[in-house]
């Protein structure tokens, strides 16, 4: 039977940090309000000049190195992003011209912050399959061209950042398996509602949340895929060795871990330095615990996230 393996990690992010002090000085908040309801101290931004594609670029090529492959090796490109460089071509096939591939399929998917986990889904499935020997998969993210500024409930919250993995075809199970969910019904407590319509925006093209929803929701769906996932392949809560959520807010993470009868030690958490990169999120907490030292061969690795749509999911890894 064939699985697949992530054999190489990276992840990319902006030169510019934006600190709770830099803010204090844009919107009316401060950095104690912000730490006490989020645990985020400080976020990197994108420089104007700087794409999607361009934060996916540097992160792949850190992926494809750590992975020991060559370039052409690659036969699948997906990337997982809510900030696309255009409306189209999509930012995976730019990224493909950028890393010099040709030929290889390359979309984008767009799950917004469960965008990484049903990217990696999608391309274990693809592998499974037999389509290809080696993908790359990223989730990239450019929010603050996207946020409101003055508005002090959501600008506070968001980072820019990418995160890449190299997966690879195996004899030996690496990803063990992928649960995926939506519900539309949620679409408008999450989301840009904005339109591109004749050259000009139809409708506000910033981001908009109901806060006391989304934390609710996620605390419960967090929970009740982190046991499906566990029930699936027979595992206890206590065989988790690292979880790996969504980094959007410090206490949604602390009340998953809860939940699930896990220690903070056995949480990656960079929220604090990163904020809520999206997509980004997890691939970039993946990253820095591979690179740490802290993920070691065989242990049990949960990726789970939750984005507007609502959507949500998860991968288990067995490292």
């Amino acid at each position: 039977m064939a699985y697949s393996r992530i054999v190489g990690t990276g992840s990319y992010l902006p030169k510019k940090v934006l600190t709770n002090r830099d803010l204090e000085k844009l919107v009316d908040t401060t950095d104690e309000w912000i730490v006490a309801r989020t645990g985020i101290t400080q976020r990197h931004i994108a420089d104007d000049q700087e794409l999607a594609s361009d934060l996916a670029l540097e992160a792949s090529r850190r992926a494809i190195e750590a992975a020991g492959i060559k370039t052409e090796d690659i036969g699948l490109i997906i990337v997982a992003t809510t900030t696309p460089d255009v409306v189209f071509p999509s930012t995976a096939c730019i990224l493909q011209a950028k890393l010099g591939i040709k030929h290889c399929p390359a979309f984008d998917v767009q799950a917004v912050c469960s965008g990484f986990v049903y990217a990696l889904a999608t391309a274990d499935l693809y592998l499974r399959a037999g389509q290809c020997e080696c993908a790359l998969v990223v989730g990239a993210e450019i929010y603050s061209r996207i946020l409101d500024w003055k508005d002090r409930s959501t600008c506070v919250l968001f980072g820019d950042g990418a995160g890449a993995v190299v997966i690879k075809k195996s004899d030996t199970p690496g990803i063990l398996s992928s649960h995926l969910h939506a519900d539309g019904s949620y679409h408008q407590d999450l989301g840009v509602p904005g339109q591109v319509c004749h050259g000009g925006v139809r409708g506000r093209p910033f981001l908009i949340m109901d806060g006391g929803a989304v934390f609710k929701f996620a605390v419960k769906v967090l929970e009740e895929v982190a046991l499906e996932t566990l029930d699936a392949n027979k595992l206890g809560k206590s065989d988790i060795d690292w979880l790996i959520p969504h980094q959007a807010n410090v206490r949604i993470i602390q009340a998953t871990a809860k939940k699930l009868g896990l220690d903070m030690s056995k949480v990656v958490v960079t929220v604090d330095r990163h904020a809520n990169t999206s997509a980004a999120s997890i691939p970039l907490a993946l990253d820095l615990a591979v690179r740490d030292g802290r993920i070691k061969p065989g242990h049990h690795v949960l990726l789970e996230g939750v984005g507007g749509g609502f959507t949500w999911g998860s991968v288990l890894i067995r490292w």
